[in-house]
């Protein structure tokens, strides 16, 4: 199999500004390597007609494949397609078909300008690339043993399009079909993982494994290359026993994509319920588990008692043991779990309570100390972390929850619930 070597172009002034983060370019890179196409170069450009012409010839003289993202849209400074289709010498050409589906669109979002037309303009004999979540469409072309992709801005659209029509021609030119799976790790850091794994990581080819790190987690990738898509299926198969064997107390699923995805799986599967009181994560927990679709089917409600009053009066906590223990302690975490549990009729209920900061810590509280309790039919558990402010208080909050998902997972699983995690 040839090896190729791709360049990705991002377009957008807002992006050099720091405006916003270029997570297409992150996500476009970890596309690409499961292709085995090597990302060597990276760029940013501003929506600058002569600098991006220059961008593109850079890139057109050092690698097979140029992937632009941004400049498609219907206003004055979208000059991708105008200025990539003159560098490799192309006309624009209207699009009827394109326009069609134009005017369908807007038929349901309103009245449409004269100006999104222009998104109908595209490259003498390119391949229209369909937009399913937005209105300018891609394309891409082949000139002088060059492939050139060109794909909207905004994440979204983006993705949706490289996975509907990218994906086929990448396909074709691996010369064969990809299968990725994903091995989820809660509790072990990346160093620690690639230490475990290192001959693995290091010897395997075809099947490859690649590391990621995630917020407070570790990501495996498991690709495999074969002529079907069932072939490269297997051939995952030992790989991943070979994983799991190896780091069995420490995934929390393969082939899921969060935590919380997985907790909410675990719980659809059992026909059980989960309640939430949250404290120093207001309510991060809940919107997590709510952002999937259908979670009403296990997710109850949550409460955010971030006063001490709030605590006693909605879970019922005796003053006395905030007075004696404090808010932020064992029993006022085992308490809340005990407390949501019993106000929602959950089969679970979590209790979170902790010092976020920046302030608010003491020598013997310091912020980082966050107390999560999970409460189940065979008892309550706590688990005691200790986070310092390392990433501050999104950081120490982002952690939080994903120890109550871990806690959660782990005991509809079967595993022990409390761990050394931090």
């Amino acid at each position: 199999m040839r090896s190729y070597v791709a360049e990705i172009i991002s377009v957008g002034t807002e992006l050099l500004l720091g405006n916003i983060v270029n997570t297409n370019a992150q996500y476009l890179a970890e596309m690409l390597s499961l292709y085995g196409i090597n990302v060597y170069y990276q760029t940013v450009v501003g929506d600058n007609p002569a600098r991006l012409k220059a961008a593109v010839e850079i890139a057109a003289g050092r690698s097979d494949i140029l992937i632009m993202t941004g400049g498609l849209g219907p206003t004055s400074d979208d000059l991708t397609k105008e200025t990539v289709a003159a560098c490799f010498g192309r006309k624009l050409v209207y699009n009827t078909e394109v326009e069609k589906k134009l005017r369908e669109m807007f038929v349901h979002h309103g009245r449409i300008t004269p100006n999104n037309f222009r998104q109908a303009m595209l490259p003498e004999g390119c391949t229209v690339l369909e937009n399913i979540c937005g209105t300018a469409p891609g394309c891409a072309f082949e000139s002088d043993g060059k492939l050139v992709v060109m794909l909207p801005g905004p994440p979204r659209e983006c993705i949706a399009m490289f996975e509907n029509a990218v994906r086929p021609i990448l396909e074709k030119l691996s010369g064969g079909c990809i299968v990725s799976r994903s091995i989820r790790i809660f509790g072990m850091g990346e160093s620690a993982v690639e230490d475990a794994l290192h001959d693995l990581i290091l010897g395997s080819t075809n099947p490859s494994v690649a590391p990621y790190a995630k917020t407070g987690e570790v990501m495996l990738r498991v690709t495999a290359l074969a002529d079907t898509k069932d072939e490269a299926f297997d051939m995952t198969l030992p790989v991943i026993d070979e994983i799991t064997n190896t780091l069995p107390d420490c995934i929390y699923g393969v082939d899921c994509d969060s935590l919380e995805e997985r907790a909410y799986s675990l719980l659809s599967e059992r026909n059980m319920t989960l309640a939430s009181a949250e404290s120093c994560t207001g309510g991060l927990l809940a919107k997590r588990i709510t952002d999937i679709p259908g979670s009403s089917g296990v997710f109850l409600g949550g409460v955010v008692p971030y006063s001490n009053e709030m605590k006693e009066a909605v879970l019922g906590i005796p003053r006395e043991i905030i007075v004696e223990h404090g808010a932020v302690s064992e029993q006022t975490a085992r308490m809340m779990a005990d407390g949501v549990r019993g106000l929602s009729g959950a089969d679970f209920g979590i209790g979170i309570t902790g010092i976020a900061g920046p302030g608010g810590g003491s020598d013997e509280k310091p912020v980082g100390l966050v107390y999560v309790a999970l409460a189940a039919r065979d008892g309550t558990y706590c688990r005691k972390m200790m986070m310092g402010t390392y990433g501050g208080r999104d950081m120490i909050r982002a952690r939080s929850v994903n120890t109550a998902l871990d806690m959660l997972i782990r005991h509809l699983t079967g595993r022990p619930v409390i761990a050394n995690m931090y």
